[in-house]
Formats: C-alpha cells, structure tokens, sequence
C-alpha cells in the first residue's frame, strides 16, 4: 500500500500543474480531493477499455502418475489395501495404478483480431492436451493453437468467434523509462486482476542464461507492476490503453521485477504465426559476446566497439564461411555494431539465403567476409556432432596441460589440470587447438611455445579450437 500511494502522490504532482492553470487558487484540501478523483477515474477508464479484449485461458495438460506417497488427491494406493477399481484406473498383477492426471492451469491472453485471434505465452499452451478461453462476458470457448514460437515464447490461438473487442497494439520503441503502465492477468487463479506501476528499464536481456535452449530472442521491457504467476500471457498497456507488452517474466514473487515482450516483436511473430504456423528465421550458427563485455578485449587493438565470436556452430552456415572464432565483427552490411543484440537484430531483417557482408577484425587486419545465411533449426542442438574420444599416450607439456599432435594438424587436449593456470580458460579434453592468438599452431609443441610466451608476456591469449564438430575459442588470462 504505501508504494501504491506513493505512485498516486507522484502523479498528483505531475497533474497538479495542468489543475492549477485551470483553478486559479482553490482550496488545498479540494484541489488535492479533485486530483485525486482524476486519478481514480483514469485508471478505472484504462481498466475499461482493454479488459473486455483480455481472455483467462485454461490449459489441462496430462501429467505422469505422482511418485510420492501423496498423489494430487492425497491418496496413495499400495499392495494389499487397494479397494475396488474406480474409473480411471487400471489393475496389473494385483496391484492398483492411477492412470495419468489431468491438471490445469490459468495463463491470460488478449484479443489482436476480431474473429478470435488471441496472442498469449507459448509457455501458457505448451503441451496442452485441451484449450478453453474464457471471455470478461463469461463466455467460454474451446481453443485450438494456431502457431507457437518457443524462441520468444510468443504463441497464438485462435476461437471460433466474431465482431470480438480488441486490443490496440501500441509501438514499444517510443517507449519510455519512467512511463506509467499497467497490467491485467488472472495471478494465482484471481481473474481480470489489475495492477499498475512503471516502466523500470528497456532492452533488457540474458534473463534466462546464455546455456538455455528455451529462448533466443531477448529484448525485455522491465516493469514494477505488480506480476505474478497466472499474469503470463496478459497485457502491459500505457495510459491510452494501447498494449506495449506481454507479461512474460518475473524475478521472484513481489520483488517489483517483471519482465514483458515488447509489442513490436509481437507484431511480427504473431503475423507470420497467423499466416505460416510456425517463424521461419535466418541463421548464421555463431554463439558471441559484446566485445566490452569480452575477457580477452584488451588483445584487440583499433576498436572499441564490435562483437566477438566465440563459438561456431557444427554444420552452421558460418563454418562454410572465412568467419572465425575470436573474430569481431564491427558492421553488418555497412550498420555498425556495438553489442552481440545489434548482430542479432541485422541478421534477424534477412532473408534464409541471402549473403550478408561481415566486416571483421582479425588480428590487427579488417576484412570482409561474406556469409550466407540458412534457417534456424527446430532443435539447433542437434547439429553437434558426438564428441571424439582422446588417443592415449598423451604428454605434460606444461601449464597444467597435457596436449599430444592431433591430426591433420594441431594441439589435441588430453588433460586440463584443475589447479592449474589453465584451468578457468574453459578448455575440455578433446578438443584441438588450432590457433594461438590467430596464429595457427600445427602441432602440440608449437601450441605449448606460444602458450608459455603469452604468460611470459603476462597478457591475455585467445585460442580457437575444434570442439564436438564447433568451431569455438577459450580464454586464458595473463598473470597479474
């Protein structure tokens, strides 16, 4: 309460300077009760006017018998005391087991198209065996899913209806920090709840982890309106009424963290969802980082902006390419880079198939390399290929490594020795070292003297590696 109220004197003082150009000297007391009355009614206007294109979905999913000795109704049957066979259940070999369980769950959603369109969290849907949306009418509805984005967690289904109210889509880019917005959803089964609060941050990502197979497509507007499960799916709209978000994430229950979808991105995938079924994406197959944030930025030199490749996907269209790990790429296409999204954003405005120009720093040179884009895979991590087994008759080579030829040509890691100095550099037996600071290395020797002269020179050295079919690259920092 004290932080609603808080929200409430702010506005106040924002509007107080509109009121008092109209009312010249009112009295404090009726002025204040005036603003406040104002306020009040704008929220329950904004409230109004989107709630009734906001739907509660219900999704009953099918889940594996519980292996506790509680079941979802308390009840566990064993051996010996199992009563008669009730419906849905089934006896093998005198004991009794409970089929499956039905369980449901409430997610929101809100109305893009007035002939049953319904944008929602793919989350919401997923692995959904029956689908029903509920109307602010009381309606009820069967729905059917039309198309679902795992990569953004965006999701559309559709219901058999007509002349539906819809929700405005507004534009996420002229967005602002600060900016009040509120939030309708059905929290822990509380249907058409509405919160507000304000626009905490934008282009907020790395929310999930840089190892999740999940989602791909970051680009949060973050929120401390109140966001709770069940809110998943429903609208983040401004003052106006116009939706500039979806509900998608929060960080912890009642910590004023949560996260939306911008509306912009929603616009795109849920027209191509509508249209295809399914979002077909151009890919180049590299994993990288802002250059800013790299831990081996000091060893490149005549920039300071850029992303730095990592990791090269097997069978990814940039292994077909000149691209290398620990290359930076400063522009796409001549647009200038600063960040690994800036890089995701270029390549996502292709086409599968086109050939992009990459400007790249190797070394101290920029050259360009063109790439030519493929489609994103449904699971992009099966392309690796099943990881090698390391020869034996390996040798210490030093530095806490051992490293034996690897053919054609190379340094093949056979040990990584955890309290070594190379032991945070993330490098893994069986892969190959193929280069020591862009240099190639064509045996474990040449590897193991360019590594001791990088730590005799206390600086940073970035090597590329073959690991599991990838083209990667680790890190190993100098001496301090």
């Amino acid at each position: 309460m004290p932080r609603v109220l808080s929200s409430l004197v702010s506005v106040a003082l924002v509007l107080l300077y509109g009121a008092q150009a109209e009312e010249p000297n009112p009295p404090a007391p009726a002025k204040a009760l005036s603003l406040l009355r104002q306020i009040d009614e704008g929220f329950v206007q904004v409230f109004e006017k989107v709630a009734p294109a906001v739907v509660v979905i219900e999704a009953t999913k099918r889940s594996e018998p519980s292996e506790s000795a509680e079941d979802l109704h308390g009840l566990f049957l064993r051996d010996g005391d199992a009563p008669e066979k009730e419906p849905g259940e089934e006896s093998e070999n005198g004991r009794l087991w409970r089929l499956p369980q039905q369980t449901r769950s409430e997610g929101s959603g809100f109305i893009i198209q007035p002939d049953g369109f319904i944008l929602t969290n793919f989350h919401v849907v997923a692995e959904a065996d029956k689908l029903e949306a509920r109307l602010k009418d009381g309606r009820i509805f069967p729905a059917k899913l039309v198309g679902a984005d795992d990569r953004t967690d965006i999701a559309i289904i559709r219901i058999e209806a007509n002349q539906l109210p819809v929700a405005e889509l507004g534009d996420s880019d002229a967005v602002r920090v600060g900016q009040l917005v509120c939030a309708i959803g059905a929290p822990f089964n509380q249907d058409y709840s509405f919160t507000a609060g304000w626009v905490s941050g934008k282009s907020r990502t790395n929310l999930i982890g840089p190892n999740s197979p999940a989602i791909l497509y970051e680009d949060y507007i973050q929120t401390d309106a109140f966001i709770n499960p069940g809110n998943s799916g429903g609208p983040l709209f401004d003052v106006e009424g116009r939706v500039i978000g979806m509900n998608t994430l929060i960080n912890g229950i009642g910590r004023g963290l949560a996260f939306a979808i911008p509306s912009n991105m929603l616009k795109e995938v849920s027209a191509e969802l509508i249209t295809n079924g399914r979002i077909s994406r151009p890919w180049l197959g590299v994993r990288m980082e802002s250059l800013q944030a790299s831990i081996g930025r000091e060893t490149v030199t005549g920039i300071d902006k850029g992303v730095v490749i990592k990791t090269i996907e097997a069978n990814a269209p940039a292994l077909k390419s000149d691209l290398r790990p620990a290359d930076v790429v400063t522009e796409v296409d001549g647009v200038q880079l600063a960040t690994a999204r800036d890089l995701q954003k270029e390549i996502l405005k292709k086409k599968v198939g086109q050939t992009v120009q990459l400007t790249v720093w190797r070394a101290g040179s920029v050259l360009k390399v063109p790439v030519t884009t493929g489609e994103l895979p449904a699971d992009f991590s099966k392309v690796a290929s099943r990881q090698r087994k390391p020869p034996p008759d390996a040798k210490t080579v030093g530095l806490g490594l051992e490293l034996k030829d690897a053919k054609p040509a190379g340094a093949l890691v056979m040990k990584v020795d955890a309290e070594g100095p190379t032991a945070s550099s993330d490098l893994q037996p069986a892969d190959v070292i193929t280069e020591v600071d862009q240099k190639p290395v064509g045996t474990a020797t040449a590897a193991m003297a360019a590594l001791v002269e990088a730590r005799t020179k206390s600086r940073t050295v970035r090597l590329t590696l073959e690991r599991k079919g990838v083209r990667t690259s680790a890190t190993i920092e100098g001496r301090r």
